[in-house]
């Protein structure tokens, strides 16, 4: 085992300690706000399709879904590439936004899916 010098261990632990605080800054925040089509599974596993309509400001999060003939609206929040929104079940869809500004997210504790594709 090679033994280290305090310096250098201070060094490291410095960059490390800025890398950390620095590291949310300089991610990219990716615009998420537009109409998006919605495919998903329902905790039953029959498949379901339809839109939504995504407004963020300010890290609140609006979403209006049309599924057939049914209209759905939720509302949350995003911290960072997660979206939490709460649509009237008694669990969130949570959200995790991808690079290409789609939605991949699951809901009723895990048992349903979605993916929200932006059009």
């Amino acid at each position: 085992m090679t033994q280290h010098s305090p310096l250098s261990r201070r060094t490291l632990m410095g960059c490390i300690a800025a890398a950390l605080i620095a590291g949310p800054a300089f991610a990219q925040q990716i615009d998420i706000n537009g109409v998006y089509d919605a495919q998903g599974r329902n905790p039953d596993g029959s498949a379901y399709s339809g839109q939504a309509t995504v407004a963020e400001q300010s890290g609140a999060v609006e979403i209006n879904w049309i599924v057939g003939n049914q209209h759905y609206k939720g509302t949350g929040v995003r911290d960072g590439q997660v979206v939490m929104v709460n649509f009237g079940v008694p669990a969130p869809v949570i959200y995790v936004v991808m690079s290409n500004g789609d939605l991949h997210g699951t809901w009723e504790n895990g048992t349903a899916l979605e993916r929200l594709v932006r059009r």
